[in-house]
C-alpha cells in the first residue's frame, strides 16, 4: 500500500460514497468542523452527510475533489485510488531522427536555453530575447507558453533529462493536486508532481516519477513561483 494513505486501510470495492468520504475525514486526521472547513462547506451540512440525513449529491462530491485533489471516479463510484496520478501534461514523444527540430522561423512556442531545473534565478526575469534559441510549431503545443530544458532523472522515465517542457506560471491558490509543476523556491527550482498534504495543509508533498527519490515535503508558502507543465517533448533536441 502506498504509504501516502498510512496505516489507514482502504474502503472495499463494494463501499458506498458515504463510507469512502467517512475514510477521508479519518485520513484527514481532522474533526468535522475543520473538514467542513477544508471543503469548504458548512459544518451543519457535513454533519447530515456523514449522518446519512442529507444525500451526497454530485456538487458535494466535487467540492471534496477540488479541495481535496480526490480522484471523483473513486468517491463516486469505488473505482481506482483516492489519489490517482493525473496526465495533465501532453507527452509528446519523437526521437533524433524525427524531422521536427527547433526552427529560427518566429512560428509556435519560443525555446529558451534555460535548464528550468537549475539555478534559483526566478524564470520570469530569464525570459529575455537573448536567451531565445528558436521555436517549436507542434500539434497541442500552445505557442503561448515558454519552452525550457529540464536536467536531471527525478522525474525519470516520463521526463527524462534533456526534455522540453512547455509551461505555464499559475496562482499558488489553487493548484491541481497530482498535476507536474516546475516549482520556485527561494534557493532552487525543480520539476515534481505536487501533492496535498493531508495531514497538515500549509504544506505540500513534492513527489517524483523516480522511485529512487524519496518525496519532499515543503510548506507551502515557500514556494516563490508556480508553473504548470503543460507539455512534455521526449527527445533531446539541443544536443
Amino acid at each position: 500500500m502506498n504509504n501516502v494513505f498510512g496505516p489507514l486501510p482502504l474502503p472495499e470495492p463494494n463501499a458506498t460514497p458515504l463510507q469512502r468520504l467517512k475514510y477521508l475525514v479519518q485520513l484527514s486526521r481532522r474533526n468535522q468542523a475543520g473538514f467542513a472547513k477544508l471543503l469548504d462547506v458548512e459544518a451543519s451540512t457535513l454533519s447530515r452527510v456523514l449522518s446519512g440525513r442529507q444525500t451526497i449529491t454530485d456538487a458535494f462530491i466535487n467540492k471534496v475533489v477540488v479541495n481535496m485533489g480526490v480522484s471523483k471516479d473513486w468517491l463516486a463510484n469505488g473505482k481506482g485510488v483516492p489519489f490517482a496520478k493525473t496526465d495533465d501534461a501532453n507527452i509528446l514523444t519523437t526521437n533524433a531522427e524525427s524531422s521536427v527540430s527547433i526552427s529560427t522561423n518566429p512560428k509556435g512556442a519560443v525555446v529558451y536555453d534555460i535548464d528550468a531545473t537549475a539555478g534559483c534565478l526566478p524564470l520570469s526575469r530569464s525570459f529575455t530575447t537573448d536567451r531565445i534559441i528558436g521555436y517549436l510549431d507542434l500539434p497541442y503545443l500552445n505557442p503561448e507558453y515558454p519552452v525550457v530544458r529540464v536536467s536531471g532523472d527525478s522525474m525519470s522515465p516520463r521526463i527524462p533529462g534533456g526534455s522540453l517542457i512547455s509551461i505555464r506560471q499559475v496562482g499558488t491558490e489553487m493548484i491541481m493536486w497530482g498535476a507536474i509543476y516546475l516549482v520556485q523556491l527561494e534557493d532552487y527550482r525543480m520539476v515534481k508532481y505536487v501533492r496535498r498534504n493531508i495531514a497538515d495543509p500549509s504544506k505540500v508533498i513534492l513527489h517524483s516519477e523516480n522511485p529512487a527519490f524519496e518525496d519532499m515535503e515543503i510548506d507551502r508558502a515557500s514556494i516563490v513561483k508556480l508553473f504548470l507543465v503543460e507539455s512534455v517533448i521526449n527527445f533531446q533536441m539541443l544536443t
